[in-house]
């Protein structure tokens, strides 16, 4: 079964039978990775590095809320009243 087949009968299953899948396929992960090598898992942590530069990039969406920093942070009222209790 190729994976397209797979992504397409998923919504036809119930809840529990798609959990079953996802526990299924992470295990198989899990065990996937620890029998890497410690040359492989560097690799696989470059690749992943690699395709995480653009998240970071200024301007991504991930950076966005960076434009507070600096701000004042604003306590609300009850903030302040549990924090004199």
């Amino acid at each position: 079964m190729e994976t397209a087949d797979i992504l397409q009968a998923l919504p036809h299953l119930t809840v529990r039978d798609r959990l079953k899948i996802a526990e299924v396929a992470f295990q198989l992960v899990q065990q996937e990775q620890h029998s890497l090598t410690n040359t492989q898992r560097r690799e696989q942590l470059a690749i992943a590095a690699m395709s995480a530069i653009d998240d970071y990039a200024p301007g991504s969406e991930l950076t966005t809320f960076t434009l507070l920093d600096g701000e004042d942070f604003y306590d609300s009222p009850a903030t302040a009243e549990q924090a004199d209790a």
